[in-house]
């Protein structure tokens, strides 16, 4: 019996294929293959918001594909990725396949090994009519809100911006956060520790404050140096004595596994990758790599998840490597981790596949940025599961007078997770031993001034774990709301934190005063919560589109009598025009930025930005007259493109080597592979390829 396997990604495909009996095939749709039309807003808001679907532009060559192949299949099975995303997609090719959507077609496996394929190909299930209602309910809520307020924005402020359920309230909180900080004012104040120094002993302890009458310590933070100095000088006149000397056993436990913003938080703080580029690298290693012998594997399970649930088969397992590896004492019988309020728990964790299958051992196969990913998930899952960690904690205070100072220290017992999740953090810091009432000879001591500081800027990590924690969006569209506000500049990266921009300021203003829910962080979160219920099958997603949109469409007509027409400054340059004189304006095109004439239409020149590029030396092939510079896209890609740009769009992604191609007379270009580099031609028509 001939069997049709459909996922939606290539790379996918390719790995199952080799895991599947000679009668199946696996094609893949290339992600949605229906959706709804970008020309227009394709919801009918007078016939209960319907949708109106149409086969996306460009997948007709697939679709036929699809068509044909399901029509010579005897079984047709839909294994698109296990989330709302993937069940919408395969609920499409059901309909454009003229498959039942209540038979048992869908097949759903949260990792790409040849165990679980082959379990998941043996229980299909119908799709899941409620989880595709609520990508539906998402995917029409964001249409409504990004087709209606879109034109107001481009009418009042200015063209080609956007405004959205999520991306909005992202923008807020960062123009929120600049206010705070523009408001901020700091205050004084001073710490005070003295360093206990002799033969047998030295270290530092912290000024704590002063003993009141109950017996307990008030804490003192002096304001000012004179207020300090007062305490100092009462300090010279007494002796320093032991007066508590206390050691207590601290357990530390391991942090959960990783769920996607987690994933994301951490690989920004201790890779430095950005959360597209993350989700990116997380996405091969699931799909599957090429482990020689092995064949190709998925080495971690899906990525896009809020739940820390883990199998039983994959603790066991993982107990049994940890025991093999590190003995007994280091494992950890069963850790069960608790559950969030409203998580979907239908997935695992992000976890490797199978344990043994260590960093080390993988290296050889990996990118340098995939093994920098997948040593971070190996590493946190692991650990997970081993045994804690054991300190001994040591306090000891020190009375001058009515006066305390406290010194602490840490001993490890016993490693515990920290054997391969070491942590800056778990330094030890010994203190010696004292027994109540022994004297200290004090070395000196060491004042210093303060400032209060303002809030810090969000980073990426700190925005995608305050957007979790106020249940704004979901974990699986953080990197592409932050891609977003990005590339519309509302927000821009300075040093790695988010600094909002005039035009981020003054669509924000806009959107606070005549769109107040759309950009409230509790409407949002409510909103993401109806969405839960709809999976739940709680309740229609129609009704949560018309509950919303009532007030909605009221806003709508208010903000566009109301609203004024603002002018957003340009961004001048010192560069003047060759033809008029004027100060040139810095334009965004197609291929990023280029200075233009202000006089515009009057005076139409254009001119290239050269600052950051370096040539190539090789001539462009299109114009004649310029020669090719490599740039950096608007992503950060960089990119090789004719200096004469906007006269000419010629561009290339790979570096041309200024050769020709022997075959069809186009330009050679360098391209890098995981194996090396190789010459090909820079035509895809052409198979050429040169050492």
């Amino acid at each position: 019996m001939k069997t049709l396997v459909i996922v939606e990604s290539p790379t996918k495909a390719t790995t199952i294929k080799k895991m599947l009996n000679r009668n199946s095939k696996v094609i893949a749709s290339v992600g949605h293959v229906r959706d709804l039309p970008k020309s227009t807003l394709g919801v009918d808001v007078d016939d209960n918001f319907e949708p109106k679907y149409i086969n996306i532009r460009g997948k007709g060559k697939i679709i036929n594909e699809l068509k044909k192949e399901a029509k010579n299949a005897d079984k047709v099975l839909l294994a698109t990725d296990p989330d709302r995303e993937g069940e919408a997609i395969s609920w499409h090719l059901a309909h454009i396949l003229g498959l039942k959507e209540d038979a048992p077609l869908r097949v759903e496996f949260n990792e790409i090994t040849k165990d679980a394929i082959t379990k998941a190909m043996k229980s299909p299930r119908p799709i899941n009519k409620d989880v595709v209602d609520a990508q539906q309910g998402r995917r029409i809520l964001d249409r409504l809100v990004g087709y209606k307020i879109g034109p107001i924005i481009w009418r009042k402020i200015q063209g080609g911006l956007s405004a959205g359920r999520v991306q909005s309230v992202a923008v807020k909180m960062i123009c929120d956060r600049e206010k705070e900080i523009g408001k901020f004012v700091p205050q004084e104040y001073w710490s005070l520790k003295a360093l206990f120094k002799d033969n047998s002993y030295e270290f530092y302890a912290d000024f704590i404050g002063e003993i009141q009458e109950n017996v307990k310590v008030k804490k003192i933070v002096p304001s000012n140096e004179e207020e300090f100095n007062g305490v100092i000088d009462e300090l010279k006149l007494s002796e320093y004595l032991v007066s508590k000397n206390e050691k207590k056993k601290k357990i530390r436990n391991p942090n959960p596994p990783f769920i996607t913003s987690t994933l994301q938080q951490e690989a920004s703080k201790k890779l430095g990758f950005k959360t597209k580029k993350t989700m990116e690298i997380a996405q091969s290693l699931y799909e599957g790599i090429d482990l020689g012998k092995e064949g190709a594997v998925g080495l971690i399970t899906y990525m896009r998840t809020d739940s820390t649930r883990i199998s039983d088969e994959a603790i066991e397992s993982t107990r049994v490597f940890i025991e093999d590896s590190y003995g007994k004492k280091y494992s950890h019988p069963n850790r069960i981790y608790s559950k969030k309020k409203n998580v979907q728990d239908a997935h695992e964790c992000i976890r490797p596949t199978a344990a043994l299958r260590s960093p080390d051992k993988m290296k050889t196969y990996l990118s340098a940025d995939q093994y920098k990913l997948y040593n971070l998930i190996w590493t946190r899952f692991v650990a997970s599961q081993m045994a804690s960690a054991q300190f001994e904690m040591h306090s000891i205070d020190i009375n001058n007078g009515p006066y305390v100072f406290r010194a602490t220290g840490q001993k490890l017992i016993f490693d515990g997770f920290l054997k391969i999740a070491k942590e800056k953090s778990e330094k030890e810091n010994k203190l010696p031993d004292h027994n109540i009432g022994d004297k200290l000879k004090l070395a000196k001591l060491e004042k210093e001034q303060h400032f209060t500081q303002p809030p810090a800027r969000y980073t990426e990590s700190s925005l995608v774990k305050t957007m979790e924690e106020l249940g704004i969006g979901r974990p699986s569209t953080y990197a592409a709301t932050i891609t977003t506000i990005l590339a519309r500049r509302y927000v821009k990266l300075v040093s790695k934190s988010f600094h909002p921009t005039e035009l981020g300021i003054t669509v924000n203003e806009m959107l606070v005063e005549f769109f107040p829910t759309i950009v409230d962080e509790k409407f949002t979160a409510d909103m993401e919560n109806k969405l839960d219920e709809v999976e739940e099958g709680d309740i229609s997603w129609k009704n949560v589109i018309s509950d919303f949109y009532g007030p909605f469409s009221e806003q709508l007509t208010k903000a566009d009598e109301l609203i004024p027409v603002v002018e957003v400054e340009e961004e001048i340059s010192d560069e003047k025009c060759p033809k008029c004189g004027k100060n040139m304006v810095v334009k965004r095109g197609r291929f990023g930025k280029f200075l233009a004439c202000p006089g515009y239409p009057e005076c139409k020149t254009t001119k290239s930005i050269s600052e950051e590029v370096i040539s190539t030396g090789v001539k462009c092939p299109k114009c004649g007259k310029g020669e090719l510079i490599s740039r950096k896209s608007k992503r950060g890609k960089v990119f090789y493109g004719c200096n004469t740009y906007p006269n000419c769009d010629f561009a290339l992604w790979d570096e041309p080597t200024g050769e020709k191609c022997p075959v069809c007379g186009k330009l050679l270009v360098k391209k890098v592979y995981k194996a090396g580099e190789k010459i090909i031609c820079s035509d895809k028509e052409c198979s050429f390829k040169g050492k």
